[in-house]
């Protein structure tokens, strides 16, 4: 595989299902890989619905980042929540597992685009682990009704250079919201 060069589906299934010794597979989790992975990412799946309660903040120190109160939403009538205009912190249903000489960004599905809603998302770093979380906003006025395990959003995973010799080792490492 060439540096710098994005993953294709056939690098994302061998990862997944027959990581190299020593490794996590790059995806655990997943509902079907027929339908979760694509030519040029992997198809990431809802499992819960945060509302967002208080003002978080962010200081010039890890000791001064304050994540807001939030309270999970139900699903209802076959794992449907309506979402009123407004952001939501959601819950994925898949771990991810970076190896060192990956890092990955992830888009929204096209079909929230043409509904009104974002998906905002950071960097995977090399070496992260765990179950991620997303900010979802509405900006259709009417709201968007959205059910429980729907693939939200494409990851594309990206080949470094070269590895890196520490991988992340932040607040969110092994995270399992």
């Amino acid at each position: 595989m060439l540096n710098g060069a994005v993953l294709n589906s056939g690098s994302i299934r061998e990862l997944i299902l027959t990581p190299t010794e020593g490794q996590l597979p790059l995806v655990e989790g997943w509902a079907s890989l027929d339908e979760q992975v694509q030519a040029s990412g992997f198809d990431f799946r809802l499992l819960r619905v945060y509302r967002l309660l208080t003002a978080g903040r962010m200081g010039s120190s890890a000791d001064d980042r304050i994540l807001p109160e939030n309270e999970s939403m139900e699903f209802e009538d076959n794992g449907w929540v309506f979402l009123e205009a407004g952001s939501y912190l959601v819950t994925l249903c898949e771990v991810v597992n970076m190896p060192l000489d990956l890092m990955a960004l992830a888009l929204p599905r096209s079909s929230l685009l043409r509904s009104g809603v974002g998906l905002y998302t950071a960097v995977w770093d090399p070496g992260y682990r765990g179950r991620s979380q997303a900010l979802l906003t509405v900006h259709n006025p009417s709201g968007y009704m959205i059910q429980q395990y729907s693939r939200l959003m494409q990851m594309v995973f990206f080949r470094l250079s070269n590895p890196t010799a520490e991988g992340y080792s932040g607040r969110y490492q092994d995270e399992r919201p």
